[in-house]
């Protein structure tokens, strides 16, 4: 069994999410290609140049502070797993956080959105997104036994902190997704690749990133866009925080709050001090 493999199996009876695992092992192997080196040297590499090597990769690749502390922890967890060995990477650890607001879709650009994606299978994938405030990866594994029709509710099973929860099912994507199931006839999966495997990811990135071209949607927006459009909308509509929180799944409010930023029924109704004058 190679390293990598080894460290997959180590994260997998771990109960790392796939998402994870994927992107450590990705992390790994960023590691191994800018040395041009077979995993296994990784043991015999010293600290100084394990960490002049997540220099260069950051550098070269342009790296937020958020990837190059995804890259350091990978990396640390690897050889912490693998060879009991503790790294100091606290010399190039991003101190300081990065506060960006996340791009937001208005309502009429996501109706404009869903109108211009003639396919139904297409739409319904961005519909469900937006409709239920999903992440790409809880939207791919959705199964057809999490749609409760009945009491209009969505199961969202083992989401990011290894959490379920209960989302509400909007009426009108029901609709859609009745009109897609009639076409499409997923056996398990709501929505399916090829031979009813689980659909990629990559694709339903393709879909949106083609809705905003035949929108003339010019904003940078990524897939995630509509679920921080999903909560900003239901904020601006007066929704309590602590209820989107729990719709988001978030486990800190803080991460919540965002919104309050970029909702524009929080600032238009700011008063500036210069009216009061």
């Amino acid at each position: 069994m190679s390293h990598l493999s080894t460290f997959k199996t180590i994260l997998e009876l771990k109960r790392y999410s796939k998402n994870t695992i994927a992107i450590y092992l990705s992390a790994v192997k960023s590691i191994t290609d800018f040395l041009n080196i077979d995993s296994s040297k990784l043991r015999d590499l010293h600290d100084k140049d394990i960490i002049l090597t997540i220099i260069n990769i950051t550098k070269s690749k342009q790296y937020a502070a958020s990837s190059q502390k995804q890259l350091i922890g990978a990396i640390a967890l690897y050889y912490k797993e693998l060879y009991k060995r503790d790294i100091d990477f606290s010399v190039i650890y991003p101190v300081n956080k990065e506060e960006f607001l996340p791009t937001i879709l208005s309502k009429t650009e996501v109706k404009n959105i869903l109108k211009n994606t003639t396919n139904i299978k297409h739409k319904a994938v961005l519909a469900t997104i937006y409709g239920l405030g999903l992440r790409i990866s809880e939207l791919i594994n959705i199964k057809i036994i999490d749609i409760d029709s009945n009491r209009m509710l969505v199961h969202i099973h083992n989401a990011k902190g290894k959490k379920d929860r209960m989302v509400m099912l909007p009426e009108n994507l029901l609709i859609t997704l009745r009109a897609y199931f009639k076409i499409y006839k997923p056996k398990t999966y709501l929505f399916e690749g090829r031979d009813g495997k689980v659909y990629s990811a990559s694709s339903i990135r393709k879909i949106f990133k083609n809705a905003l071209v035949s929108t003339k949607i010019n904003k940078p927006a990524t897939i995630h866009t509509l679920r921080h459009s999903f909560a900003t909308h239901l904020l601006e509509n007066g929704t309590d925080i602590r209820i989107i929180q729990k719709l988001l799944g978030h486990k800190n409010i803080k991460t919540t709050l965002q919104y309050t930023q970029v909702a524009e029924s929080t600032i238009q109704n700011v008063k500036s001090p210069l009216d009061t004058l």
